[in-house]
């Protein structure tokens, strides 16, 4: 049997399962899954189970169930390219003919002594739970630290505000404005709420240093008694030891069919994967479907066409709470109640459509 090998159970791979299974697949080629839980996540919600408002259920879904597809458990500690292999931490190698990396990202620190010991994570399911048991274990009154004011910061800050108004809440953003890539109009309906909500946004931040209960932006020292870590990402670390040609964010160059440039039998999905795009969980999903239908030709013997279509994205969601939020759609800035019902029922959607 030809072996597809898929690493990682995230958005890529878990819309490249539900586009292949169960009649789009050779009757000769079975399925692989390796991911360290049996279910699959919804990462972009990771900060409201971090912030106590959502419960570990209603983040994540099963995987599809067919008897092509055997689920492997564990974690990965090396990708083996030449010998064709994923070794497991257990000792387990695992053989594939195609593979897909799709093991998306983790914290990255930019080098600040103390940011991996004394931060906490919201990047994988396992991490944000261990998050929440930190912030809502809180005393009243308690301080907590949020480095990095993109999406993940913001909804988290928001959501946490909502859990816990109790907290004194500080988010630190390297920009003179929130979102400034994004019209003006939306950074201040974003820092309206907050000033609201006594959310005290730290603009022009730098933090340099952290120690336990301690943040050091620029030369001042700020007394925290958390701190959570939103302030940027890498591809995990097996797919970094692979070294490979990447980007300056560490994310492994592709060609146009998303495979390894000397390798067409591997290929990258999602935050691992070097795009002129932010990655994102609607990113990994457009990827996904090219790469099943150039699998699909592939196993066909079918010629691959002389170019594939360009991604057209459309746009981004965030939540301020469970009332508020804001989106940008086709160039478009939406705000309020409006947008937050547009964020629920996409979710609703893509668990409905992921059973």
């Amino acid at each position: 049997m030809r072996k597809l090998v898929l690493l990682g159970g995230g958005y890529g791979n878990m819309r490249i399962l539900l586009r292949l299974l169960p009649n789009n697949l050779p009757l000769d080629t079975e399925i692989i899954l390796i991911d360290r839980t049996p279910f699959h996540s919804m990462k972009t919600e990771f900060y409201a189970l971090a912030a106590g408002t959502a419960s570990d259920h209603e983040v994540r879904v099963a995987f599809p169930e067919s008897d092509r597809l055997s689920l492997v458990h564990g974690e990965i500690l090396e990708i083996d390219l030449e010998d064709k292999c994923v070794l497991m931490e257990n000792g387990d190698r695992v053989q594939y003919d195609d593979l897909v990396i799709g093991l998306g990202c983790e914290d990255k620190y930019h080098s600040v002594p103390g940011a991996d010991e004394f931060t906490y994570s919201i990047q994988t399911i396992g991490k944000s739970r261990e998050t929440f048991k930190t912030l809502l274990g809180l005393p009243s009154g308690a301080v907590v630290g949020i480095v990095g004011a993109g999406l993940s910061g913001i909804e988290l800050a928001s959501e946490l505000r909502e859990s816990r108004r109790d907290l004194n809440i500080k988010l630190f953003d390297r920009s003179p404005r929130i979102l400034r890539d994004f019209p003006e109009r939306l950074s201040n309906f974003v820092k309206k709420w907050f000033d609201n909500h006594n959310v005290d946004v730290v603009s022009n931040s730098n933090i340099t240093k952290v120690e336990p209960n301690l943040l050091y932006n620029h030369e001042e020292t700020i007394p925290v008694d958390a701190v959570v870590w939103t302030a940027g990402i890498q591809p995990v670390k097996p797919v970094r030891d692979l070294g490979l040609e990447s980007d300056s964010s560490g994310r492994v160059v592709i060609n146009q069919y998303h495979q390894l440039p000397n390798d067409e039998h591997v290929y990258v999905v999602g935050d691992c994967a070097a795009l002129p795009m932010a990655p994102s969980a609607q990113l990994a999903e457009e990827q996904a479907e090219q790469i099943v239908e150039v699998l699909k030709l592939t196993w066909r013997d079918k010629p691959l066409p002389e170019s594939m279509p360009e991604i057209k994205l459309k746009g981004f969601l965030g939540s301020l709470g469970k009332k508020q939020g804001f989106a940008y759609l086709a160039d478009r800035t939406v705000t309020g109640r409006i947008a937050r019902l547009m964020k629920s029922g996409v979710l609703w959607m893509y668990k409905w459509h992921n059973g």
